[in-house]
């Protein structure tokens, strides 16, 4: 046979081999160090339906040719890779193969502290603690390491100092940097201020900033809740609030910052010497204040403390709260507790004398049974005068009530209400002669405090109010002012719409005509 034809032969047979299906190659054991084995397997075959490895003859995973293999000896596979594989280096050791992890294997490895999942855990636990407030030692707690540990096995809970000098800083860093960019493009922004006392007898000073989006979202982020170790002054309390405006970049040049106070003489002070303006005084704090005016009354307060004695006594007894249950349901009543007051909330003594009357025929059913009498001391039961009493106070108190629900269920701005509600509050404490005494003792208090708080000489004051209710679509018509006064407001507001924005003629124009 010619050499050339010997050449195409064994050429064409090779083809052939490559066309056909490869045959079954099994890896030989991780203990085999040679190179060689990188290139050759044992041959596999299937006898009757059984595979079985045939460990005599070895095949080139590179042409599938098989050759006889004696244990140990691979000089027949290293002469096959010289003579037909010349490319091949067979230098060196056999790499040790690289087996992929089962599952159970792979879940059972921790997550690298620095992986994008460990990361996206540790900051979503650190939103849970700002969110909910909740302690630094949240993640020492069995609870919540058992929950992580069900949730993501894998995950490695960072120590409770991780959280406090790093992961929570940084999120607050994130969070104010965002809140100042948004701060710094509010056209207009107004704060609000509350001095309060912790259970541990720390004082708190906690500022609120208010402002609108140009997508007329309103936006209330609390700036800060500081600590006041020192004395509660106004040059104090004025430096804190600068120090709160200059730290939050809030532009002080361009635009007045009302700021919403309670009552308190130093604060309102301090926004004063602050140069903040106007400053709007909390209206339910007023309505509070005035309230206690009117139960601080002579009879008025001597009634309350008759009924407050007569509900401590329910509320310490067992045995009186067992026996007024019995009269409850005995006389048909609804089987309702009754309410003590609490010194610095005055409807909460409103609740406790409408709750006492609503009970008045199961307390005093209870009061004389014989079980609980001899264990009665200093308490009097309510005449009919103190009973006529307190349904007259109920009566006036009413609207006083129905405006501090208004006030503190309101999820909007109640600056458009203040003047409202006052002019309302007015008018039920109008003395009439069918008042009492006492009655009419009450309302001269409350009315003498509430005009009090809001001085008509504050005129910039004032004037604030009335345009902030003049743009509420309730109560737009004013019907609390005289039409001078109203006429001139309308004139105020619409330089004041003109000043900031010169193009916004046609909607003057629809306010006149609404007007």
């Amino acid at each position: 046979m010619p050499r050339d034809l010997g050449v195409s032969v064994t050429l064409g047979y090779y083809c052939v081999r490559r066309m056909a299906a490869p045959p079954e190659i099994a890896d030989p054991p991780d203990t085999f160090k040679s190179i060689v084995w990188e290139h050759f397997g044992f041959s596999v075959e299937y006898r009757n339906g059984i595979r079985v490895v045939d460990k005599a003859h070895t095949i080139c995973r590179n042409c599938f040719t098989k050759l006889t293999y004696m244990t140990g000896n691979t000089s027949n596979m290293q002469a096959h890779l010289r003579r037909h594989h010349p490319n091949i280096d067979i230098s060196g050791t056999r790499k040790k193969p690289q087996k992929q992890e089962t599952l159970p294997t792979a879940f059972r490895m921790k997550l690298q502290a620095n992986s994008d999942r460990a990361q996206t855990i540790t900051k979503a636990i650190g939103v849970f603690m700002a969110l909910d407030m909740q302690p630094f030692s949240v993640v020492e707690n069995d609870g919540f390491t058992h929950l992580l540990s069900v949730l993501e096995p894998r995950y490695q809970l960072p120590s409770r100092p991780h959280f406090s000098q790093n992961v929570l800083p940084h999120l607050y860093s994130e969070v104010k940097a965002k809140l100042v960019e948004d701060l710094s493009n509010a056209k207009f922004i107004a704060l609000t201020t509350d001095g309060w006392t912790s259970r541990a007898t720390q004082s708190f000073m906690t500022i609120t900033a208010h402002c609108i989006t140009d997508n007329w979202v309103i936006n209330n982020p609390v700036l800060q809740t500081r600590a006041v170790y020192e004395s509660h002054t106004s040059d104090h309390l004025s430096e804190i609030l600068q120090a709160a405006v200059a730290e939050w970049k809030i532009d002080r040049e361009n635009a007045t910052i009302p700021v919403t106070t309670d009552n308190a003489k130093n604060i309102v002070n301090a926004v004063e010497a602050a140069g903040f303006s106007p400053n709007i005084r909390c209206f339910a704090h007023i309505v509070n204040l005035a309230s206690q005016k009117g139960m601080g009354v002579n009879q008025m307060s001597q009634l309350l403390g008759r009924v407050r004695k007569v509900v401590t006594f329910f509320h310490r007894s067992t045995t009186a709260a067992a026996v007024l249950k019995d009269k409850q349901e005995m006389l048909h009543l609804p089987p309702h507790k009754l309410i003590q007051d609490v010194p610095t909330r005055w409807n909460s003594s409103y609740d406790m004398l409408e709750r006492y009357l609503e009970q008045q025929a199961a307390v005093f059913s209870a009061l004389t049974d014989r079980s609980i009498k001899r264990n009665i001391k200093d308490i009097v039961t309510l005449s009919d005068e103190d009973i006529k009493l307190a349904e007259d106070i109920i009566q006036v108190l009413k609207a006083l009530k129905m405006v501090t629900t208004l006030l503190s269920t309101e999820q909007l701005p109640t600056v458009s209400m203040i003047m409202p509600l006052k002019h309302t509050i007015l008018e039920s404490m109008k003395v009439s002669d069918t008042n009492t005494t006492v009655v009419k003792d009450v309302k001269s208090a409350i009315v003498s405090d509430l005009i009090n708080r809001y001085p008509e000489s504050d005129s910039i004051l004032v004037q604030f109010l009335h345009m902030s209710t003049a743009l509420d679509p309730r109560f737009k018509s004013l019907p609390f002012l005289d039409e001078t006064m109203r006429s001139n407001l309308f004139n105020s507001l619409m330089e004041k719409i003109l000043e900031y924005h010169p193009q916004q003629v046609f909607f003057i124009i629809i306010v006149l005509i609404q007007t």
